[in-house]
């Protein structure tokens, strides 16, 4: 799953890392951007292009089964809410995750490293174990990716 699919460039890499056998479930709010993302799927079957505000994953729950991956490139201040939300609802347990976190758009006040602390923590919470974490210096300010596994609580028998 791709959250923040823009127009579908970086999906279409994936497309090709996952294969003929794999699918890539590409969630973009933007319609503009939307567009030129059903253009790319038109030509590749594997990419499911999803129009739709990713903050509202029981908007398209119906199309989605259980990925491996979620990776989120979303620049949104509420974006590991927005990512834990789609774990809960489609990332396999042990499933992982890879979140692009641009400092400024969550909080242009704070160090980036401040950011990406205050954004781990917030991953912990959500049964999110963060494995990795690199900056993008000296290719980008001021942005890091985080990547991780999903642990969610076993659940209760009734």
């Amino acid at each position: 799953m791709y959250l923040g699919a823009a127009s579908g460039t970086t999906v279409s890499h994936v497309s090709d890392i996952v294969g003929p056998e794999g699918l890539v479930y590409a969630v973009e709010f933007s319609h503009r951007s939307g567009r030129d993302l059903l253009n790319v799927a038109k030509k590749r079957t594997n990419i499911i292009p999803i129009i739709e505000d990713a903050r509202h994953p029981h908007k398209y729950r119906m199309l989605v089964g259980m990925v491996d991956v979620i990776f989120a490139d979303v620049a949104q201040p509420d974006q590991t809410r927005i990512v834990a939300l789609n774990a809960h609802n489609f990332l396999r347990n042990g499933g992982h995750f890879v979140i692009s976190i641009k400092a400024n758009c969550i909080d242009s006040t704070a160090a980036p490293e401040a950011v990406f602390a205050s954004e781990v923590k917030k991953m912990s919470s959500e049964n999110m174990k963060p494995q990795e974490q690199l900056t993008l210096e000296p290719y980008e300010r001021d942005h890091a990716v985080v990547v991780g596994i999903y642990r969610p609580p076993p659940k209760q028998k009734k």
